[in-house]
């Protein structure tokens, strides 16, 4: 037998017996707290079903639940009329509900009964009743649609198949809500019948059988049937509102056990949302005395454990499917007469040999992907750019240990490890010598040496930087990536970075683009921008700067500069902070004057006609002071003015990739600079 049989077969059976046998106020206490999950389970999956027979089983749980409901509401007449103790949870609700007071108790639980049965109930059932009749009238319109699709050719034999089907079901569906939501009904009528029971039968029992006065009786047996109500009709209201969701949004061929625990035990958010209500009743509720609290606790944590292994089960699943998609789609591209695939570029591709597999297999324990994906988070916090996916995959061409970096498709860089090895590096000041495999970092191509495991302690103790294989393919990823995330960042990438902005600066929005300037023009300057390292994470300002100075211009080199120095403190922050004193070199004012009269200005842009001989002059100067800077461990830096920034950078990026070149105008006022060196063309 399957466990959702049994489950079912137990769950009416104890109903049945629960009619016939006393059961103790403690078990009563627990079936109550349990009756009461039910029904935030029925509610909550009906709230959240996609389609109506997501919950095909409905009518039978309606049945089901209605039957158990009214067990426990006779186990606790029992005990209410017998012994004048049925548990802790009835009593409870009795002095929490009405705080105390006996007429706010009663009027609470008569208005509950009143909202039951007058709106909820009474509307469930004319919805029921209507949507049944309409879903038979239209059945006969929905056949023959479904013909004239077949004839047609429109649907195969199949889907027309699985739409008769479809049909059948929603009005066997419906016609079994029109009589189900008479349990509701009927329901709510025998809790108010069991009601008055109750209080005047325990009123007369007390007085007769326990030597009650009368006013206590009153109370004691008041506040017992108030609470009784209410652990019998907020169940009953729950559920009653989950009919009125599920006929205003039919029956499955499978086994009534699997449908009803796979459809109340298929949402993990439902069961966390359950599991939060019950601990939050057990823990800042009353509810929590006499030990109640490890019965709402202990079902709460039991549903938010079962919601997560739902949901891990769910990302496995999910992860299984993608991988059979992805095979598909091979699949496809194998077929000699599928070349569309091939057209696709992938943005970025890291491509690895076999060896490597183990540092991108989760199952192997290999975090390579995790990586990947905070080197795209570390980019967007960094220079405010949404890096695409990255694309890894394995390459039998390549040597087991080496791997490739791929920029649109076009192999931008290489690398090497060697799997179970370290790397380490001498940041310089080691005298101590490790042995090992000579090698050379990637990102920087900085000297270094490959050891083993047994090493790397030794190695670190010596002073050496000491990396492991995935740190050293994901740096080398990131700095491929940051030096050419200007070519990646497409037109749809600005328009979306522009509808980020408009959600809460519409009106700059809708001045700047498209009346001002196009999204290509903002692309450029942004391109502009990512190319020399600087963050357009301060899209706001960025955009601003643009409307101000878009109408006189719309050369984008030159709305650059004026976004650059906008943005002078965040260039300051990135390479003059941390330091008391900056060392640079600055260029020659007769250099900035050459410079300035071999500009020519065309409609495509400007460009610099300096003399070959002037110019090599101008770029042995910069590589002699460059190698001045590198020799202190500085970072090249060159001020200059800032009309003539750019077209220095022009100048110089093809020869001195990591130049970089600052304006006065985009250095903070606070900020000590000291030079070391001009960069002129004089001979001496």
């Amino acid at each position: 037998m399957k466990k959702a049989d049994l489950f079912v077969g137990l769950y009416l059976l104890a109903a049945v017996i629960f009619f016939i046998i006393p059961i103790p106020n403690f078990l009563l206490d627990i079936l109550i707290t349990f009756n009461l999950m039910v029904a935030l389970i029925i509610l909550f999956n009906c709230l959240y079903a996609k389609e109506t027979l997501a919950m095909s089983s409905f009518p039978t749980i309606l049945l089901f639940s209605t039957i158990f409901r009214i067990s426990l509401n006779v186990s606790s007449t029992r005990l209410i009329l017998s012994t004048g103790n049925p548990g802790v949870v009835v009593r409870t609700f009795g002095n929490f509900v009405g705080g105390g007071n006996l007429v706010i108790g009663a009027i609470i639980f008569i208005v509950l009964v009143i909202v039951q049965m007058v709106v909820i109930n009474k509307g469930s059932e004319r919805v029921s009743e209507v949507t049944a009749r309409f879903t038979l009238d239209a059945m006969p319109g929905k056949q023959m649609a479904i013909d004239a699709d077949l004839n047609t050719g429109a649907i195969t034999d199949k889907e027309a198949m699985e739409r008769r089907d479809k049909i059948q079901q929603e009005s066997a569906f419906y016609g079994s809500m029109d009589g189900a939501t008479k349990y509701v009904k009927g329901d709510a009528i025998a809790g108010l019948i069991i009601t008055v029971i109750n209080l005047v039968g325990g009123i007369i029992l007390g007085m007769m059988m326990q030597g009650l006065p009368l006013a206590e009786a009153v109370s004691q047996y008041t506040i017992l049937t108030i609470g009784d109500g209410l652990v019998s009709q907020i169940p009953s209201m729950l559920i009653s509102v989950a009919t009125g969701i599920l006929v205003t949004k039919a029956s499955k061929a499978d086994n009534i056990g699997d449908v009803m625990i796979g459809q109340l035990f298929q949402v993990p958010k439902v069961l966390y949302m359950v599991g939060g209500t019950l601990c939050f009743l057990g823990v800042f509720t009353p509810l929590r005395s006499e030990g109640r609290i490890l019965v709402y606790l202990g079902m709460g944590l039991g549903m938010i454990v079962l919601g997560r292994l739902i949901a891990h089960t769910e990302e496995v699943a999910a992860i299984e499917e993608e991988v059979q998609e992805e095979e598909v789609q091979a699949d496809e591209i194998r077929r000699h007469e599928n070349v569309n695939a091939l057209l696709q570029v992938d943005p970025i591709e890291l491509e690895f040999g076999y060896g490597i597999i183990p540092l991108a297999d989760v199952n192997q324990g290999g975090d390579l992907l995790d990586r990947v994906v905070m080197i795209r988070r570390q980019i967007a916090l960094e220079l405010g750019a949404v890096v695409p996916i990255i694309r890894l995959r394995d390459n039998i061409q390549l040597n087991p240990n080496q791997y490739i970096i791929k920029i649109k498709g076009i192999q931008i860089s290489e690398g090497e490890i060697l799997f179970d090895h370290y790397m380490a590096m001498n940041p310089g000041y080691v005298e101590e010598e490790i042995t090992g495999i000579p090698t050379f970092e990637p990102s920087f191509h900085l000297p270094a040496i490959w050891i083993t495991e047994s090493q790397r302690e030794r190695a670190e103790s010596m002073g050496y930087t000491v990396v492991d294989p995935p740190s050293i393919i994901a740096t080398h990823l990131t700095e491929i990536i940051k030096a050419h995330l200007d070519e990646l960042l497409t037109r749809q990438d600005v328009q979306n970075l522009i509808n980020n902005v408009k959600e809460n600066n519409a009106t700059l929005i809708d001045e700047l683009v498209p009346k001002l300037i196009g999204v290509g023009e903002i692309q450029k300057v942004l391109q502009n921008l990512l190319a020399e390292g600087i963050s357009i994470r301060d899209s706001v300002t960025i955009f601003e700067t643009l409307a101000d100075y878009a109408p006189s211009t719309r050369d984008t080199d030159v709305l650059t500069e004026y976004v650059r120095q906008r943005l002078k403190r965040a260039i300051s922050n990135t390479y003059f902070s941390g330091e008391e004193m900056t060392t640079v070199v600055t260029l020659d004012p007769k250099v900035e004057q050459d410079i300035m009269n071999s500009i020519k200005q065309t409609e495509q842009g400007a460009y610099i006609t300096l003399d070959p001989a002037t110019t090599k002059k101008i770029l042995n100067s910069v590589e002699n002071e460059v190698k001045k800077l590198e020799s202190q461990g500085k970072a090249p830096i060159i001020i200059t003015s800032p009309i003539v920034r750019m077209y220095f950078k022009k100048l110089t990026k093809d020869y001195f990739k990591d130049l970089i070149v600052v304006s006065y105008n985009e250095i903070e006022s606070d900020v000590e600079l000291q030079s070391i060196g001009v960069v002129t063309t004089d001979d001496n």
